[in-house]
Formats: structure tokens, sequence, C-alpha cells
């Protein structure tokens, strides 16, 4: 601390390239900070599922592929299977694309699977007498003002009815998720899988997933391998998995985020290296005789090499946590509309480590080469101006 001053006058001694390149490392990490929350919501989604003793019941293939109702039966009566429900992705639309959210229909037992998601007793009990009743998440009744009896439409954008891709459905309950990690998961539409069975014109008796609950969590292993052993060999193989690996694998459909975001980051920090690394290279050459000076005056090999690499991590510093605390803003406003995907309205912990370690890290690699050209600096050959 006590060249401080030396360290933010050498900074300041080209105030117009010091700002340029405060500004890329502000951008970079805004970029990183945001991207990484991101890839860390991914990455944890599942982990705060409430359901250790839950298994899932899926096709090998995909899970766009269906499985047979009939195999209902032959999964309850698996030793260690305490009770299963199931549900199959619908895919509706309400009014456009815009308005996209999660829809399922689901088995009558549903909501005993999932003690987390509390509705009135009285609000399940009108839905379960209402063929075409559902139930959704408070944060989707939130968003669009829904009400207990009020009309939801869906357009189908898989399952057609009577030709027709609209669906409608009378809202008979509404629940709630006490745990605050676990927000997003109100943001979802369920409706009765008898009623979608009946109704649609595309599959008959077939199921998305089996929702299975066992007896002994330490024993979902063995009771996973009975349960794809029943279809084993056949043109209906399943994969049961924990509910979180299930999770995973399903967004994993979609996109591989965290590989996503480190080749975007992994070129932006790159691009970063070679602008700051071009940046300090030049000012150290700049300020050869003023180092040389330095020297003179009792400045050891050590501390002119320590005031350099300081220097390039006070600006990689600086700009990080710019970057950083921007980032959080816009991740708390973002917050607001993502549906409780990102994680609360804060960047992680996680993803703050990770940058404060890559500003260590890109600080000392820009600065060590001009930091080492300036501790071999010859006195006599700098003020002569060789």
């Amino acid at each position: 601390m006590k060249y401080l001053h030396l360290v933010w006058s050498a900074l300041m001694r080209s105030r117009t390239r010091t700002l340029l390149t405060l500004l890329s490392v502000v951008t970079a990490f805004l970029l990183f900070g945001m991207l990484d929350s991101v890839r860390v919501a991914f990455a944890n989604s599942g982990q705060g599922l409430a359901g250790a003793d839950r298994l899932v019941v899926a096709s090998r293939l995909s899970i766009t592929q269906s499985l047979p109702y009939r195999l209902l039966p032959q999964i309850e009566a698996v030793p260690g299977v305490e009770d299963v429900a199931y549900g199959n992705w619908f895919g509706g639309v309400y009014r456009d694309m815009q308005n996209f959210f999660p829809n399922f229909a689901v088995s009558d037992d549903y909501f005993e699977m999932y003690p987390e998601f509390v509705i009135a007793p009285d609000q399940l009990e009108s839905f379960r007498g209402d063929r075409t009743g559902a139930v959704v998440g408070a944060m989707l009744a939130d968003k669009f003002g829904w009400e207990i009896g009020d009309t939801i439409p869906l357009q189908a954008t898989i399952f057609p009815r009577d030709g027709s891709n609209d669906w409608q459905f009378t809202l008979r309950g509404i629940f709630h998720v006490e745990d605050e990690a676990m927000k997003q998961q109100e943001n979802q539409l369920m409706f009765h899988w008898e009623y979608f069975n009946e109704a649609n014109d595309y599959i008959d008796d077939e199921i998305g997933w089996f929702m299975v609950r066992v007896a002994d969590p330490a024993q979902a292993d063995r009771v996973g391998q009975a349960i794809d052993a029943i279809s084993a060999n056949s043109d209906h193989e399943t994969r049961t998995q924990t509910e979180a690996a299930f999770q995973q694998s399903f967004l994993r459909q979609f996109a591989d985020v965290g590989m996503i975001v480190t080749a975007i980051m992994g070129a932006v920090f790159f691009t970063l290296l070679l602008l700051t690394g071009n940046t300090m290279a030049q000012a150290v050459r700049e300020r050869i005789p003023e180092l040389a000076v330095l020297k003179t005056i009792g400045f050891t090999d050590r501390s002119v090499l320590g005031l350099v690499l300081a220097e390039s991590v006070l600006l990689i510093g600086l700009g990080g946590v710019l970057g950083m605390l921007l980032a959080q803003g816009i991740v708390a406003w973002m917050a607001g509309y993502s549906q409780g995907l990102l994680p609360g309205k804060a960047i992680p912990t996680e993803t703050w480590l990770l940058a404060l370690a890559l500003v260590v890290g890109l600080g000392v690699v820009v600065g060590l080469l001009p930091a080492l050209r300036a501790k071999r600096l010859k006195i006599v050959d700098a003020l002569a101006g060789r």
C-alpha cells in the first residue's frame, strides 16, 4: 500500500488509453457475470429438488419418446416402490409463443408425489372433480392475473384435439412453493392426464414419464435397475434416474449451456488478454527512463517488478469489479423476468470467486512480460536511450 500512489500515477499517465482499456475490461467482466450466472443456474437446476426419494422413469432414447401405460402396474409391483404417478409433456402456448411456460398432463395423485407443492385441500378436490380443470403455480397466476374459475385457453403445438389446436381449461387450484430456491417450480400448469388421453388425436394410452417414490432412498439404485429390467430388450426400454439427474438431462437436450458459455468467455478473455497485454507493454516501454530513475534512487529489481505487476492487477481489478457490479444490477433486474430461473437476485458466490481468480490471473499474465523487462532494465542503457 506504501507505493499505491506510484502505481496509480503510472495508470493515469495516459488517461485516455487507461480509460479505453478499462472499458474493455468492464465489458468483458459484465458479460462474464451475466453468462456465468446463467451457467450456474443451469448447472444447479434440480439440486434444490425436495424429493430425495423420487425417481423418474423415462424412455432410454429420449424424453420425447412415450412409454406404454401398461407399464404402470408392473412398476408398482417392483419391491421397494411405494407410490407411482405419471405425466406427459403437453407443450401448449398461451396466446402466443412469448407466453410459453411448462404445462403437463398428470395423474390425479401427482400432488401426493410432490408435498412441496402446497395447495388448499378444497382447491385440490375441485380440480379432481373437474375433467377440464387445471392447477397452476402462484408465480404463473400472478404473471397473467389468473384467478380461480378463470378459463385458460392453450394452443397445442404437438397434440391436436378433434382436428383443432384449441384446448381450454378451467383454473381450479393455485399451488405455492415455500422454499425460495424452488420458486421456479411455480411457473407451470398441470391438468388431467385422463382428459388428455381421451381428447388428443395423436397418442393413446401412452405416458411421457413415471414418477416413482421409493420406500428407502438408499435402495434407489437397486429399485431403478429392477424397473429398467422390466422393459429390457423391448421397443420401449426405460432409463430410471434421480429427479435431479433427469432435470439435467432434460436441459441438455436444448443445449450444453456450460460449453456455450465457456466458449464465448474464452474468446472474450483471449481478446482481452491481447488488448491489455499490448497496453501494459506500451506503458512500460514509454516509462523506461522513469523506471531507471526509480532504480537509481534505490528501488530494487524486485520492487520495480512488483510495481509493474501491481499496476497490471489494479487495471484488471478495477475493470473486473466494476463489470461484476454492473452485472449484479442487471441480473437483479432480469431475475424479475426470469420466472425463477436465475439464481435469486444476485450473482452466485461461485461466479464471484471465479471472477476474482480471473482478475488476479489475468493481471499477472498481462503484466508478467513487461514486469520482467522492467526488472532486467540496466540503468545506464535506459538513461542513454538504448
